[in-house]
């Protein structure tokens, strides 16, 4: 054993690894970069430009409800639009959708009615959960998307049992498992990467860091200089792409996805973003 070794350092990622690099369509004078556009239709790049808008109004809309007292909880994604919704969009209609606390526009996107998420947050009579969940965990069978728990990254062995199933009945799936730059300290995190690395899985990690664990920064609850490259310890790869560049996401995931259903074992994509607002509509910044 080496002298290093015995002193607990690792060697670290080259330079140019994608776990640390910054993958970009849109330059940061908002000119895309030719060679990257992918190849989008008129009618899907209308459909996610329309995704992100329609998150947008949603939270500014049912945030001011909460705040007037009608409905009891908001939790916004103001700022990550980009990220959910160019991860949605990267998947094939039969994948599965395993939300963190932000992705409930990419059900909006997959084909949940905006009136049945809305009866969802007031849990009314048109809710079909019967205001059994906390409001913003609407689920969906129809939409491929699972309701999510607010537990940090409890949702991510779910998925990884998802993309097993999948890949022992030989059927034509990908599961996207989302989740925060916080929830990759969890010990769920660290369990589902294990196992999707040593059983090469059909999956997609896809980590938004918002640079915020609810009040903790990054640079405080982890010492790793990317999400990304965590992926490395578990022997898979990771990419590190700009989350606010919808393009970007959409490629890396589409690419993330395209390999996990060759039979190339998981992703972890992590979506460099940043939470604008609170954690939710109960914490103070």
């Amino acid at each position: 054993m080496t002298t290093a070794r015995l002193r607990g350092e690792v060697a670290p990622l080259p330079a140019d690894a994608p776990e640390l690099g910054l993958y970009q369509v849109l330059g940061d004078n908002g000119i895309a970069e030719p060679t990257r556009v992918p190849r989008l239709s008129d009618a899907e790049l209308l459909r996610i430009y329309r995704g992100m808008v329609t998150i947008r109004l949603m939270d500014e809309r049912l945030l001011a409800l909460q705040r007037q007292g009608r409905i009891g909880f908001y939790g916004e994604a103001k700022g990550q639009e980009g990220a959910v919704i160019g991860a949605a969009a990267a998947l094939g209609p039969k994948d599965w959708i395993v939300p963190a606390l932000r992705e409930a526009g990419a059900a909006i996107y997959r084909g949940l009615p905006l009136r049945t998420y809305v009866s969802q947050i007031f849990g009314n009579a048109n809710d079909v959960s019967k205001g059994r969940q906390l409001p913003c965990h609407p689920g969906t069978r129809a939409a491929h998307y699972v309701t999510m728990s607010s537990c940090i990254a409890t949702q991510l062995p779910h998925a990884v049992g998802m993309a097993w199933a999948a890949r022992i009945k030989g059927d034509d799936v990908v599961v996207l498992g989302c989740l925060g730059d916080g929830a990759t300290s969890e010990e769920d995190f660290h369990v589902a990467a294990n196992f999707a690395g040593v059983y090469r899985v059909p999956m997609v990690l896809f980590c938004q860091n918002n640079q915020w664990a609810i009040s903790t920064p990054v640079t405080v609850q982890t010492a790793s200089s990317s999400m990304a490259g965590k992926a490395v310890a578990y022997g898979f790869g990771g990419v590190r792409c700009d989350g606010n560049d919808v393009l970007a996401v959409y490629g890396c995931v589409r690419d993330a996805v395209d390999r996990a259903r060759r039979g190339g074992g998981p992703t972890l994509v992590e979506a460099l973003t940043y939470r604008v607002s609170a954690h939710s509509s109960s914490d103070d910044p």
